[in-house]
């Protein structure tokens, strides 16, 4: 049997293929109401289907996104990259996600592979853009957004949340409980020192810590992400006798390592330890007890990053103001940090 074609749909519905292509492609030109749902007819009389390789040929791109996450088992980029397919989903695309697991190397692999794919454009959740990275952005004059980092380069298009600002929340309403300090669970040798959410988490604790007159000196503890780890820190931590009162981590990951290393050494949450996370992950809601975190909204940081990787002439001609969007962080007050 011959395969059915565009030209096919056309002679059947009476109009040009052009016609037939704003109809699949919902534009660039509006079709009248009349007109698309006699091709939409013949669409379906013929059982045609659009040839999709075919169309990102001619057209260079495809109806893909591009999505490379750290560690899609982490449950905040887990619940971020479901946020981008929906958003994606409204406007007609669909996402490949890769995991880099904070290697530079995969990282450039999965860049490759999707720019190779024809994506429409990337949206790269990055532990800090190495130099191979970059290069392969440029060598494919890639539409970029960068998101949960700061941008150094790429044109300035990111979209991220206030993670200072909502650091120092979570720090300030420890320290009004009366505790004489605020330990702080933070990232890793390996995590950048600029331009990244958790050092920025660290700066925002800093510089509570600063206003409140507290030292910061000794309090600081290096930390892997996951829960895994940060519980071992926790086990570790809180058997000392001077162990602190109060603990603010970089994640909610950590904060949850935390709560089972307290419940294991039979340390009173919050009673006699006050624990705060960030990122509010759905799993914080039904710790034990429940985690006071810091909170972004996930929803629409999607959303603005489908439009900016899409809609090319805003990453190019809008101001900075237009390209690089910050969301405010607020804090969401469970009773892990002492509040009824």
């Amino acid at each position: 049997m011959a395969k059915v074609t565009r030209d096919d749909v056309a002679r059947l519905a009476g109009t040009s293929t052009a016609v037939v292509s704003y109809v699949i492609n919902n534009g660039p030109r509006p079709v009248a109401p009349a007109t698309r749902e006699r091709v939409l007819a013949a669409i379906k009389q013929l059982g045609y289907r659009p040839d999709r390789v075919a169309q990102a040929m001619a057209s260079r791109r495809t109806d893909l996104i591009g999505l490379i996450v750290p560690d899609a088992r982490q449950p905040f980029f887990a619940e971020m990259a479901h946020a981008v397919e929906r958003a994606a989903a409204e406007r007609g695309k669909m996402v490949l996600v890769g995991n880099s697991d904070y290697l530079d190397e995969r990282e450039v692999h999965y860049l490759r592979a999707f720019l190779g794919m024809r994506v429409s454009g990337l949206i790269l959740i990055s532990q800090g853009l190495s130099e191979h990275a970059a290069t392969e952005i440029d060598a494919w004059d890639a539409r970029v957004v960068l998101m949960h980092r700061r941008p150094e380069a790429i044109d300035d298009v990111a979209v991220v949340t206030d993670d200072v600002g909502g650091a120092q929340l979570a720090t300030r309403h420890l320290l009004e409980h009366g505790h004489e300090y605020v330990a702080c669970l933070g990232g890793t040798e390996a995590t950048p020192k600029s331009g990244d959410p958790v050092t920025d988490h660290v700066e925002g604790w800093r510089r509570a810590m600063h206003e409140a007159g507290r030292s910061v000196e000794g309090r600081l503890f290096s930390t892997p992400y996951n829960r895994y780890d940060a519980y071992r820190v926790g086990l570790e931590l809180l058997s000392h006798p001077d162990r602190p009162t109060a603990i603010v981590c970089a994640t909610d990951d950590q904060a949850i390592g935390v709560l089972r290393a307290a419940r294991e050494l039979r340390i009173d949450v919050p009673g006699e330890l006050a624990v705060a996370g960030f990122d509010d992950v759905k799993e914080a809601a039904l710790t034990d007890p429940p985690l006071t975190t810091v909170a972004s909204d996930r929803e629409a940081m999607a959303r603005a990053a489908v439009d900016l990787v899409l809609d090319d002439g805003l990453r190019v001609s809008g101001s900075r103001r237009e390209r690089l969007r910050q969301f405010p962080s607020r804090l969401v007050v469970r009773r892990s940090c002492g509040c009824h």
